[in-house]
């Protein structure tokens, strides 16, 4: 057993001290103003949020398949550990942060929901409760931090990652979904149209991937040239088919209610998603490569990044457009990133970063208010110039801000704990040297007795 530090007391103290600090806390009547409430829009809305949570574990199936069998583990473990801390997070200030009082169109008040104070009684959010909005809302921040992961993923350490998740939350997340859905927003006061998290999850998560794929450096795997192998390419297929199927919670439920715009952005992120799937596969096979399981995951996923902020606003064939689009851009980047020097690990920025960028900007392009009347009350229209100008400096603002912030972060981070870890545990493996956990895969197969047979994978049986 190792020699345990103070460092190594300091998340139990501070988890300790939340937890203590709830005694005190009064118990508010909940649910305000209930005539106010739509039951069939609370129905989906509880659905849909659900559906959001399974793609964080459908996240870490997808990234745990694609990196080295040494790192499995440890790869999942770092997305999936942000549905515990994320969700602390939000309830003690998170919430307050992104939709609190605003200050300035900039931040939240921290204490308007401190501990979730007042969600339960406060008034409707529309015709939900503001406690379901909020939980909503939750799932949007948890997923978030744990996109970033792929791009760190296989020489972070545990624990300085789960303080970047702390530290990325506070300060990139919340500020920037304030900006963005708040009200009073300096986002949404320049009108930038966000549906459901283009600029807020996607642009600001790849930005902060990129910061720490060049503050971390590469592995030395990557510097070798080595070609790795993915652990288990059916975990991709299993994890991509978890997010598609989560998504339709993440972009039809931010319609925040049981109706026509609901069912639109469902079927915009389809059939998006399917067209970017295909795109890449098709692309990748006029440049000379067999089409691949993980070609048509990773393009399915690029689809449903780039229809994310369009999702509410444009028709079901601009959609399309939109997935074959962003697909054919993420690959060529991907291409191009490969021959570089950064250390991307599983190509978060060229995907979700670039996807939502080339989501944004396409949503300036095609943004109608036939699909929601919302755009014509606003002054916007289809293919007015000035949305398009709009989006675009929005988009300026997200990626200076989340790679800058996140930079220093990562930066801030290594000063006072280090990020990466020795090269004898990188050598070892993450699952070994950060969990103590294996991963064994196994193949079933028939033996001459015409039983089934257990065999670890790579290694023959006599």
């Amino acid at each position: 057993m190792k020699k345990i530090s103070f460092q190594d007391y300091l998340p139990f103290i501070f988890l300790t001290a939340i937890a203590l600090i709830g005694i005190f806390l009064p118990t508010i009547p909940t649910f305000a103003d209930a005539s106010k409430y739509n039951v069939a829009d609370i129905a989906w809305i509880l659905v849909a949020a659900s559906l959001v949570f399974l793609m964080t574990p459908g996240l870490s199936f997808f990234y745990g398949g694609m990196v080295n069998r040494k790192n499995v583990i440890s790869t999942m473990m770092q997305s999936f550990i942000a549905t515990g801390l994320i969700s602390i997070i939000w309830v003690v200030v998170g919430f307050s942060l992104a939709f609190g009082e605003s200050k300035g169109g900039l931040i939240g008040d921290p204490t308007t929901y401190f501990f979730f104070n007042g969600v339960a009684s406060g008034q409707p959010w529309g015709t939900i409760p503001l406690m379901l909005f909020a939980l909503f809302q939750l799932k949007f921040a948890v997923i978030t931090p744990a996109l970033v992961v792929g791009a760190v993923a296989e020489r972070i350490r545990f624990t300085s990652y789960v303080l970047f998740m702390v530290l990325f939350s506070l300060l990139v997340y919340a500020p920037i979904a304030h900006w963005t859905w708040h009200a009073d927003g300096i986002l949404f006061k320049l009108g930038v149209l966000d549906f459901a998290g283009g600029t807020v999850v996607h642009i600001s998560a790849g930005c902060a991937a990129l910061a720490g794929a060049l503050v971390l450096k590469r592995r030395k795997a990557h510097i070798a040239k080595q070609e790795l192998q993915p652990a288990n390419i059916p975990f991709v297929l299993i994890g991509t088919g978890l997010l598609w199927f989560g998504w339709f919670g993440f972009n039809a439920g931010s319609s925040l209610g049981a109706n026509a715009l609901a069912v639109t952005a469902f079927a915009a992120t389809n059939t998006a998603t399917a067209a970017a799937g295909l795109s890449w596969i098709f692309f990748d096979v006029i440049r000379g490569r067999k089409p691949s399981v993980l070609g048509f995951c990773i393009g399915a996923v690029v689809g449903l990044v780039a229809i994310t902020p369009a999702a509410g606003y444009v028709g079901v064939p601009q959609s399309l457009f939109i997935g074959f689009v962003a697909a054919i851009v993420s690959n060529i980047v991907v291409h191009y990133k490969n021959k570089s020097s950064v250390d991307d690990t599983l190509d978060v920025f060229p995907c979700h970063g670039v996807g939502g960028m080339t989501g944004m900007l396409l949503t300036g392009v095609f943004a109608s208010a036939a699909v929601n009347p919302a755009i014509s009350e606003s002054g916007w229209a289809y293919g007015n110039f000035n949305l398009f100008k709009n989006q675009f400096l929005g988009l300026l603002l997200v990626v200076s801000y989340s790679f800058v912030v996140s930079w220093a972060i990562f930066k801030f981070i290594n000063f006072i704990h280090p990020l990466r870890v020795t090269e004898e545990e990188e050598e070892l493996g993450l699952d070994v040297t950060q969990h103590n956990e294996i991963y064994h895969p196994t193949n079933l197969s028939v033996n001459g007795h015409g039983k089934l047979a257990d065999e670890e994978v790579g290694v023959q049986q006599s």
